[in-house]
């Protein structure tokens, strides 16, 4: 029982960060990949095939006001707890995309490049991404004008333009640099 575990959305102005984990059980979908490699539509699928197979997934969320509070990377590694958390059995191994580990209690390898060269990993970031990015398209819809359904939050110049003739919206991380300025700007 072999966890990956990825995560999508980082580096955005907006929007949660979103970890998958994901053990693999039976036939492996073909052609798992990292999700920035994939085609939006070739993820919509292989996030389909995960989902119909046998595969044990958990999803976890760290919000906005938790990134604000904590940072970026502790609300990263929080959402990547709850993910393993999220998973029906508890597995035997996690290995996590990137260089460093979340300090908890399960067994752990940090694999840099892990989401391209581990089918786990892989899955994982498919479902992080997939997931976030539809999470994103909602948003979207409660607040147009942004592009969050297609720029996913990140921080774009329509995104940058939408920001100062539309302001700022919950769903913005005030402890990121551009937020955070255009907020001093207003309130000075």
């Amino acid at each position: 029982m072999i966890a990956g575990v990825d995560e999508a959305g980082r580096g955005p102005w907006a929007g949660p960060v979103v970890a998958a984990a994901v053990i693999l059980d039976g036939p492996v979908p073909a052609g798992l990949d990292d999700s920035k490699k994939l085609s939006a539509a070739r993820r919509q699928a292989l996030f389909a095939a995960l989902r119909a197979s046998r595969c044990r997934i958990g999803v976890g969320l760290a919000s906005v006001v938790e990134i604000d509070r904590l940072n970026i990377l502790q609300a990263t590694y929080l959402a990547m707890t709850r993910a393993v958390a999220g998973l029906d059995v508890e597995p035997a191994l996690v290995l996590v995309d990137g260089n460093r580990l979340p300090k908890w209690r399960w067994p752990a390898r940090a694999i840099v490049g892990g989401d391209g060269s581990e089918p786990a990993i892989a899955a994982a970031s498919i479902i992080a991404k997939v997931t976030r990015d539809a999470i994103m398209a909602d948003l979207d819809l409660q607040h147009p004008g942004y592009g969050w359904a297609t720029n996913q939050g990140y921080g774009t110049a329509a995104h940058a333009a939408a920001l100062k003739r539309l302001g700022v919206t919950v769903h913005h991380r005030r402890s990121f640099a551009p937020i955070r300025a255009l907020c001093e700007e207003s309130s000075g």
